[in-house]
């Protein structure tokens, strides 16, 4: 039997050398992830001819959908992820895809929505979206449930993160 120091307060116990393991997988599987589904926007978008955008751009376009928003709003809202948020907004509005105007109230804050060039965008960028999930079902890759286990398990690891960025505890 080995001595085992007390743990200082406030420290927590090493994790299970197999939940580590587990857990520093799920981590790099989520950034691969990511980085896969902007390959495969890119790849859908070289198809159709889409050039002007980058799939960070069509994400953007994709989750703001119907809302008019502030820029300042996107990250809130979690609509954005990135980093140079008012980069891909000027970008957006100078190719058309959103319009933007100021605010009446505070001149300093704009409000930005999609255009119907980027509306038109947004369905391409659903549609292949539809076509996954589908896909994925009848290939038997993952069930409603499964998907729905998943979900249900990431916003936990999200909750938790962020409470750990907010009151770490």
């Amino acid at each position: 039997m080995t001595f085992q120091p007390p743990m200082a307060e406030g420290r927590h116990e090493a994790p299970h050398a197999g939940l580590m393991a587990n857990y520093l997988d799920s981590l790099s599987l989520v950034e691969r992830l990511h980085r896969l589904l902007l390959d495969v926007i890119k790849d859908e978008f070289e198809r159709l001819g889409i050039l002007e955008i980058n799939p960070v751009q069509a994400l953007l376009l994709f989750n703001v959908g119907e809302n008019e928003v502030t820029a300042g709003e996107l990250k809130t809202r979690g609509y954005y992820q990135g980093s140079n948020v008012s980069y891909n907004l000027k970008k957006l509005v100078e190719a058309g895809y959103m319009h933007h105007q100021r605010c009446e109230i505070d001149r300093r804050s704009v409000r930005v929505r999609l255009t119907a060039k980027g509306s038109a965008l947004r369905k391409a960028v659903a549609d292949l979206f539809e076509r996954h999930a589908a896909g994925m079902e009848q290939r038997n890759v993952i069930s409603f449930e499964s998907m729905d286990d998943m979900n249900r398990t990431l916003r936990r690891m999200e909750r938790y993160w962020t409470d750990q960025i907010r009151y770490i505890y």
